[in-house]
């Protein structure tokens, strides 16, 4: 594991079970909204989908299960690749308490078992921003690629390059130039929720962003077919750009 991977992973793993907790609620009653409206829970990837039933779905990053638990509802056959223990204890919880199974190997998304998962899925699917924990953006596409069978399909949100020079989504992040190229440390997504005593105690962790054309680059370059570019508003300012989605072929 690389020195970065292993600091984001320290940073993922403090008290990342109670966060869940906090903000998504104890396991069974995140399973009972999954299991009211699973479509609803995956809010606009389910547009991105073409069926579920007895689809794999490589979840990248998916954390604490929040849209893999709702896909894994609807039929699709989910693992979940993510950094951290805090966040697999969380996920399987809430899959026991909605009755449904997922995977989950907590590993570094760099080292995943190719001799296990080359050519293994149907979709990767990753969101919620997670690109910038990745120092090479194209040892991390080439990954993705080696996971898909011939004909499958990659769904890349994320955040929109644009919040590398203006904070549209309130991550309470520092801005920088749009073409830096810099490794920085900088406060895991959720450490702005907790107050200043434990916010000030949280593991850094180590982070590269990335403009629009390093990423629709780094996908046509390692192969894909790149079908589709959406960029989607910010959840604070609806005029401004907070996402993207990225759809691409094997």
């Amino acid at each position: 594991m690389k020195d970065y991977s292993r600091q984001n992973k320290t940073a993922w793993e403090y008290n990342a079970y109670e966060f869940w907790r906090k903000t998504s609620g104890e396991p069974a009653d995140r399973a009972k909204k999954d299991l009211e409206n699973p479509i609803g829970m995956l809010k606009r990837y389910a547009n991105y989908f073409d069926r579920y039933d007895q689809v794999k779905v490589a979840n990248i990053c998916g954390s604490c299960g929040k849209k893999a638990i709702p896909l894994a509802l609807l039929g699709a056959e989910v693992t979940i690749f993510d950094i951290s223990e805090e966040n697999k204890r969380y996920a399987l919880e809430v899959a026991e308490a909605a009755h449904v199974n997922i995977g989950f190997e907590v590993c570094d998304i760099l080292e995943i078992d190719m001799a296990k998962y080359e050519s293994y899925f149907d979709v990767v699917f990753m969101e919620g921003g997670i690109l910038h924990y990745f120092h090479d953006i194209n040892e991390f596409m080439k990954i993705m690629y080696s996971l898909l069978k011939s004909g499958g399909k990659m769904i890349c949100s994320d955040f929109h390059p644009f919040t590398k020079i203006a904070d549209t989504l309130k991550l309470e992040q520092p801005a920088m130039s749009y073409f830096s190229t810099e490794i920085f440390e900088g406060e895991m997504a959720h450490a702005r929720f907790f107050d200043e005593e434990i916010r000030s105690q949280m593991p850094k962790c180590s982070y590269r962003k990335y403009t629009i054309s390093e990423i629709i680059n780094s996908i046509i370059q390692n192969g894909f077919c790149l079908k589709r570019f959406d960029e989607h508003p910010s959840w604070e300012n609806e005029k401004l750009p907070g996402e993207f989605t990225a759809v691409a072929i094997k």
